[in-house]
């Protein structure tokens, strides 16, 4: 099955002093009263293996108050490999290091991936922009570490740009020059990400009408560059966006911010062929968020060659029964697993069975 975590410890992190926990293999069920640690303990679950937090903390929150610094360490194994992971944290930086060696956020990324579904995200539908651009880029930087390298590096290009932009008097060769290089990172991250998504659409369709009993769903790209970047190589698409740049320049001096590019790009979900957002009820909302967290499960264990730890906080007290069946379900298909929950009562007794539970609170 790959790699899995078996042992987690965490010394002087958020809310802990110093705990030991073994994970099983398939399911660990997380149980306990509200403020107990859970989702501290699904945030360093998710830094050991995506190497970044969905809390998006400074170094300092990570720190047990009064304490001088923290650290977090998991012990992943199977196929006989062991691998020890672990973050030192101060209140000014994080370290990372694998085996005892010092190494990169990325590098952990690259051990074993995991998947966060926590209740923010069942809005994700309704949410801005910004989350569904996060929610495939996100996925994109576990799974590839040049996709990574690539959507910083265009990052700091739009940075850079966009500072030019507020100059009282701008350079305009320095702007050709920025816009060169915005429009050459723009077009490799795009084309990067158009793959992605196609395959992780493809995938979120597919479940959805599982767990929708047949309702069709289509996800579509939004890209300010127009609708006719599909298909495109990555030349053709740096042409495209240096025209669009060009055009709106104009606009882009008067607002002093870059208003076209993968950076404002959007995604959308089409039920029967009306916008989930706008004509969407909450539960359909809610199912096209679980297909899209289930459809990273899969396409992690197709580009990786192994299945992902999936993290699951406190998720199943926000859904309804069929929804909580059909999760249970994909859970059960050899997925590590580590579900948070205050009562386990949402749960099986099969499921339970077969689960190790770890007590929060007592």
């Amino acid at each position: 099955m790959g790699l899995f975590v078996q042992e987690l410890s965490l010394v002087d992190f958020r809310s802990f002093g110093h705990r030991e926990m073994a994970l099983g293999p398939l399911t660990t069920v997380l149980v306990g009263p509200n403020a107990t640690g859970k989702t501290n303990t699904v945030e360093a679950l998710q830094m050991l293996t995506a190497g970044s937090s969905f809390r998006r903390p400074t170094p300092r929150q990570l720190v047990r108050e009064g304490a001088p610094a923290a650290c977090i360490g998991a012990r992943l194994a199977g196929d006989g490999r062991v691998v020890d992971v672990r973050c030192d944290v101060t209140p000014t930086r994080r370290q990372f290091s694998r085996n005892g060696k010092k190494c990169q956020a990325s590098d952990v990324a690259g051990t074993l991936m995991s998947v966060l579904f926590s209740p923010d995200d069942l809005s994700l539908v309704k949410r801005g922009a910004s989350h569904r651009r996060d929610e495939v880029d996100d996925f994109g930087r576990q799974a590839n570490r040049g996709y990574a390298n690539v959507l910083v590096a265009y990052q700091r290009a739009v940075e850079q740009r966009n500072r030019l932009l507020k100059d009282e008097h701008p350079d305009l060769d320095l702007l050709d020059a920025w816009d060169s290089s915005v429009a050459l990172g723009g077009a490799t991250l795009l084309a990067a990400r158009l793959r992605l998504f196609s395959r992780l659409a493809q995938k979120t369709t597919r479940v959805y009408e599982e767990i929708s009993a047949g309702e069709p769903l289509v996800c579509a790209y939004l890209c300010t560059l127009g609708p006719a970047v599909k298909g495109l190589s990555k030349d053709e698409l740096r042409d495209l966006f240096a025209e669009r740049l060009a055009a709106a320049r104009e606009e882009d001096l008067r607002r002093e911010q870059t208003t076209v590019g993968p950076h404002r790009d959007d995604v959308t979900f089409l039920i029967d062929g009306r916008d989930a957002r706008a004509f969407g009820s909450q539960g359909q909302q809610r199912s096209v968020a679980l297909a899209l967290k289930m459809a990273q499960v899969e396409l992690c264990a197709e580009i990786v060659g192994e299945r992902p730890l999936l993290l699951l906080d406190d998720v199943m007290s926000e859904l309804d029964l069929s929804r909580r069946e059909a999760v249970t379900r994909f859970v059960q298909r050899g997925i590590q697993t580590v579900i948070t929950t205050t009562n386990l009562g949402y749960f099986s007794p099969d499921l339970l069975e077969a689960a190790e539970v770890v007590r929060f609170g007592e």
